[in-house]
């Protein structure tokens, strides 16, 4: 085993998790160079291991008192502009950086783009992982590349936006043929000619008073909003939006509306229906429910939270209570956004 690695055994998550799921990780390495990961893959022993590459910990659920893996702590730090096109300026960001002081940062430089998925919690390099994304925009959107570490043959590569296969808070990462790839920066593409996106209504009359509000403008409105809706993972422990929004054929969501026409339901390109997970939660009466010590936020149906000392069993099984109720009453399976491990 590398001598030269910061390698910890018997280390606490609770503090790198935003569930706080007291769970211990038997392996621990707090990465801050992609040399460290070089290392990793050239020991026969450390390469055997089973990996869970963490970030900010925000988009995960650890069910188990212990993880028996080697915990890969995404620490790489560093932001800057890169480039630029003929329409737009690129900026890169190391993995470990937090997503939102990133989005902060292009406002800064006075580059849009980024500005209606501010205050999402999490690191820059779980963002294209998920796919992150609100009020309208993903990464996807503004995604131009990024560079991994593929642990298969030990290279470094960049990998495009066909590449990552990205969908609805999915990508190639979250499937089998990218699991020995580890994000280590991600460039986006910000547009030269910025134009608000204010396609979610509640967005839109936010700004409604602003006759030309700016990046900044919908910035501040979208973290209103978030922390007006959403409670803060340094209060209370939550990994955002548990489930995800699941779209569903036309005709099962024509079934739906003739029994619940208040039905909140955004018609897709493809013409299937995507159902808003929240309101179907709410209609079930879980919001504001408890099971134990996991709770539903009593403002937002959507988010799954730890009231105190919850286990991260104990949020599973709350979440599989609403999965079944939703499933009985409206024939529609909910599927969790966070990684469970």
């Amino acid at each position: 085993m590398p001598a030269d690695l910061p390698l910890s055994t018997d280390v606490s998550l609770a503090p790198f998790n935003t569930f706080r799921i007291p769970a211990r990780a038997r392996r621990y390495l707090r990465v801050t160079d992609p040399a460290q990961l070089q290392a990793v893959a050239a020991d026969a022993q450390l390469a055997a291991l089973p990996r869970l590459v963490l970030g900010g910990g925000s988009n995960l659920l650890i069910a188990r008192d212990e993880v028996d893996a080697l915990v890969l702590h995404m620490g790489l730090e560093g932001r800057e502009i890169v480039g630029a096109t003929a329409g737009a300026i690129l900026v890169r960001a190391q993995a470990g950086e937090n997503w939102h002081a990133f989005v902060e940062w292009t406002l800064a430089q006075g580059l849009g783009g980024l500005e209606n998925m501010a205050l999402i919690p999490g690191t820059v390099g779980a963002s294209p992982i998920q796919n992150i994304g609100a009020y309208g925009a993903e990464v996807k959107d503004s995604f131009h590349s990024l560079t991994v570490f593929d642990f298969a043959d030990g290279s470094i590569r960049t990998m495009d936006a066909a590449a990552c296969r990205f969908g609805y808070r999915d990508s190639v990462f979250k499937h089998a043929e990218g699991s020995t790839l580890v994000v280590l920066d991600v460039t986006f593409a910000l547009p030269r000619a910025w134009t608000p996106n204010l396609r979610y209504a509640e967005l839109a009359q936010a700004v409604q008073d602003i006759a030309a509000p700016t990046a900044r403008a919908v910035a501040d409105a979208v973290i209103a909003i978030r922390r007006r809706k959403l409670p803060d993972p340094a209060e209370i422990g939550n990994a955002g939006s548990f489930f995800k929004n699941p779209v569903v054929p036309r005709e099962h969501c024509a079934r739906l509306l003739a029994t619940w026409p208040d039905l909140v339901h955004h018609a897709q390109p493809d013409g299937s229906e995507k159902l808003a997970a929240g309101w179907l939660i709410d209609r079930c009466g879980w919001k504001g429910k408890n099971l134990g010590r996991a709770g539903v936020y009593p403002k937002q149906a959507l988010v799954l939270v730890n009231n105190g000392g919850a286990t991260g069993g104990e949020i599973m099984a709350l979440a599989r209570a609403i999965q079944a109720d939703v499933e009985a009453r409206f024939g529609v399976r909910l599927e969790p956004e966070p990684v469970l491990v």
